[in-house]
């Protein structure tokens, strides 16, 4: 029977023969490109619906990279996945249909196998942490799609395991590796528009409680699996479409399974407002809901120094009502989006950092980089902090929204100043039987 050698077990070994796998794509062998065996990254993919669905076909198709196996509750996705896989690794050997991509309905049987070295993440938000956990704990090195968690608590524990594991974990809040976005926070953070007074960060609003009605249930889906932690309630197609990708899942408008609009983008927004005020290990002190919590829109997060967070739109020096991040500095602003990077004055963006000005972490490709830090062992653009620290960020707006009260935070002890209350909702009940799991 033919040995599979990990990238891990190639190192331990290195200098000792080892059989070869009977079957191997050409790409494997270091043709057309590709890196020979005992230099890919050996996956697991978790979750392969509408977003990780993209994942996989880049991951596929990447030369530093081998997928052994893939993980979906719903079996058309799941038979999709594998299939998806197998056709493309089969149409990159000469030797005939290979057969290399196992398919699980548990995930705790694609962390248990010793020949994956890492893997990709993209299940619905309610199910991160545990996963995320399990694959820690099993040795792998971990990318987990944005938002990180569904609770502050979460957060806590992914970076707490991450680091006691040391975990190589990248955070799927890939405008990380954008250039606009890295542009943006390079002109904010050398003070090119001065000291910093405001960030306008437009995002949609919190999650609400999930009041679908029943439908009939989804041949081949495993229903109590896709629900996990959450409570018990009747299939509903919005949450979880019926085919392999008929349209995009609405889980995340409801706050069993995520916290809507305010953490799906926010994961990316609020991340880049992090970034660009130097708070990757931090985040505010205050936060204020607006007069009107129900709104949605206008929760003030208050930062050290003064500095304000505002979640809503804001309007230019001329007068036109505008998205995404926009930083307010007492000599300019910095407006960014996807494809979008504009400043007042203009050359704040424009001219090219100098020699006294100091760079942020550059990013290959939000994937490469990850890939080169599982050989480096460095942490990598997005890793499991930064993202902890924005989804928190993230959560805290949705508390004040839903609770309709100012809040004080010491992001230091990841605790509630002074408020027992408040300390409560860092986490939420898990319905058996996750309610007896521990990281």
């Amino acid at each position: 029977m033919p040995v599979r050698v990990t990238r891990r077990d190639f190192v331990k070994a290195a200098g000792t023969a080892f059989a070869m796998p009977a079957i191997v794509p050409a790409s494997a062998l270091g043709r057309q490109g590709g890196k020979p065996p005992s230099e890919r990254i050996t996956m697991g993919v978790i979750g392969v619906g509408f977003q990780a669905r993209g994942h996989l076909g880049l991951l596929i198709r990447h030369p530093d990279v081998k997928v052994l196996a893939v993980c979906e509750v719903d079996r058309t996705r799941r038979e999709n996945a594998k299939k998806m896989a197998e056709e493309w690794y089969s149409a990159d050997t000469t030797i005939g249909t290979y057969k290399g991509c196992d398919a699980y309905v548990d995930f705790r049987e694609l962390v248990a196998r010793k020949d994956i070295d890492a893997v990709l993440i993209g299940t619905p938000d309610h199910w991160h942490t545990i996963t995320a956990v399990e694959a820690m704990k099993a040795g792998k090195d971990v990318y987990c799609e944005k938002p990180l968690t569904l609770t502050i608590e979460e957060a806590k524990t992914l970076i707490d395991v991450a680091r006691r594991r040391k975990t190589v974990f990248q955070v799927g809040s890939q405008q990380r590796s954008d250039r606009e976005f890295r542009v943006a926070c390079e002109a904010v953070r050398n003070g090119r528009i001065g000291k910093i007074k405001q960030v306008y960060v437009a995002v949609g609003g919190p999650s609400r409680p999930c009041d679908l009605g029943e439908e009939e249930m989804e041949p081949g889906l495993d229903w109590d699996m896709w629900l996990g932690q959450a409570p018990m309630r009747p299939y509903n197609s919005v949450l979880s479409p019926r085919g392999v990708h008929r349209f995009f899942p609405n889980w995340r408008s409801y706050m069993e399974y995520s916290g809507g609009g305010m953490t799906d983008w926010g994961a990316h927004h609020f991340d880049i407002a992090q970034w660009g005020l130097g708070m990757d290990q931090s985040g505010p002190i205050e936060i204020i809901p607006p007069a009107d919590p129900k709104s949605g829109n206008g929760v003030r997060f208050i930062y050290e120094g003064g500095i304000e967070v505002i979640h809503g739109g804001w309007t230019t020096p001329d007068g036109k009502g505008i998205g995404g991040v926009n930083f307010v500095g007492e000599t300019g602003s910095v407006h960014v989006d996807r494809g979008q990077l504009q400043s007042w004055p203009a050359n704040v963006v424009k001219e090219p950092l100098r020699s006294d000005e100091k760079p942020l972490y550059k990013s290959v490709g939000h994937h490469q980089d990850w890939f080169d830090c599982i050989r480096s062992r460095k942490r990598p653009i997005c890793d499991v902090e930064i993202g902890a620290r924005s989804v928190t960020v993230c959560h805290l707006g949705n508390l004040a929204y839903w609770h309709g009260r100012a809040l004080k935070w010491d992001p230091r002890r990841w605790r509630f100043v002074d408020d027992k209350e408040a300390d409560g909702w860092r986490s939420r009940p898990r319905r058996a039987p996750w309610d007896k799991w521990r990281a």
